[in-house]
């Protein structure tokens, strides 16, 4: 009986042999060589994201996991797990602790920076930098690297379209912008709302004041001070409150909210506050978060494109096509834009033909607004 069992045995597996043979299975496709051992082969690809404000602050974190959700329910064998570091000191040793047990790893935020050595020292690990370019060391400069697809975006125009709405709709003729840290990004965001109510102001006819308190004035990257309105944290919803409330103190009625899980205390004062206040949201749209009873506080939200972006970004390593590259994004390249679907936002129509001509005179380079990297002012810039 063993021996039967043995020569059955022995005829299956000649059997599945030619069967595979049959079926091409016995060659090699030529274009598996080019897919990586990491996952790209589509079996598997285990992706982590690190961040230090979550991945449900309805800002950025959010809007990168969401990105690679959607890619996980798109592709078999993919997976996902979130890592929060709240302690921007410990962000680079973190990646370096966990980046053994993921084929990629995303990290939105100018903090992260610095990851580019774990990038550098890990050369078959795939890396999505979100707001920063990888630097390999404290005292070099930003370098490209082919694991790494790091995108920055022109936060100073979405910013800009904020400010332009901001100033079409007040009725205080007072309006602001409430940021996190004086990174890079939230300085875009900062002056090109700034541009943005200057550019209304002289060619729409509003007469809006941008309000900035002193005692929340921002320090820059360069040790600058750069005024604004800084909560000092992307984390700290109590502060965030703080900020909001002084600012409706001085008669704010639209402020644009890029800070994090922050901005959630912000939003927070403007829901107890009395109607007629609004908040505009941040690179993403925040519609749903603006509720509150029967009326809703988001009048649109400025945005920046990561969604989309960081899906794709992991469909090409999953598929054997990604490329490293420092991006540069803005409405050229799809990044940047304002939310204008009906029911997401309560802009007038007024304002949504506003913002459509200056979105076509920002995408074809008419209009520059002020920003962190380019020199301008937000009170002399090109297209003003």
């Amino acid at each position: 009986m063993k021996k039967t069992k043995t020569l059955l045995a022995l005829m299956l597996v000649l059997a599945l042999a030619f069967t595979a043979l049959a079926c091409g299975g016995g060659t090699t496709d030529p274009s598996d060589s080019k897919k990586p051992d990491d996952g790209g082969d589509g079996k598997k690809l285990h992706v982590g994201i690190l961040t230090t404000s979550g991945v449900d602050d309805g800002s950025f974190g959010q809007a990168c996991y969401e990105g690679i959700t959607a890619f996980v329910e798109a592709n078999p064998g993919a997976s996902v797990n979130d890592v929060k570091e709240d302690d921007f000191g410990r962000v680079v040793q973190a990646v370096a602790d966990i980046i053994a047990d993921y084929d990629v790893m995303v990290m939105p935020g100018f903090q992260f920076s610095g990851a580019g050595a774990v990038a550098d020292e890990n050369p078959e690990k795939k890396f999505i930098l979100v707001d920063s370019y990888p630097k390999v060391s404290e005292e070099g400069g930003e370098v490209e690297l082919d694991n790494v697809y790091a995108m920055m975006f022109k936060e100073d125009e979405s910013g800009f379209f904020a400010g332009v709405a901001a100033a079409l709709h007040t009725k205080t003729n007072k309006v602001a912008v409430v940021n996190g840290i004086a990174f890079p990004s939230n300085v875009n965001y900062q002056y090109g709302f700034m541009s943005g109510v200057n550019y209304a102001n002289k060619h729409y006819g509003t007469s809006a004041d941008i309000i900035e308190l002193p005692a929340y004035a921002g320090t820059d990257t360069a040790g600058a001070n750069v005024g604004g309105n800084y909560v000092g944290a992307f984390a700290d919803q109590a502060r965030g409150k703080v900020v909001g409330e002084a600012l409706l103190a001085e008669g704010v009625d639209i402020m644009l909210v890029a800070a994090g899980d922050s901005g959630n205390g912000v939003f927070a004062a403007v829901k107890e506050s009395a109607e007629g206040n609004y908040v505009i949201g941040c690179d993403v749209d925040q519609f749903d978060d603006g509720a509150t009873g029967s009326r809703n506080i988001v009048l649109t939200s400025a945005l920046k494109n990561m969604t989309p972006i960081v899906k794709d970004q992991l469909q090409k390593i999953y598929d054997g096509t990604f490329k490293g590259e420092n991006a540069l994004l803005g409405a050229a390249e799809g990044g940047t834009g304002y939310v204008s679907e009906d029911g997401r936002h309560q802009l007038s129509e007024d304002a949504l033909a506003k913002l459509a001509e200056v979105y076509e005179l920002v995408k074809n380079g008419t209009i520059e607004p002020a920003s962190s990297y380019n020199g301008h002012a937000p009170d002399n810039f090109p297209g003003l």
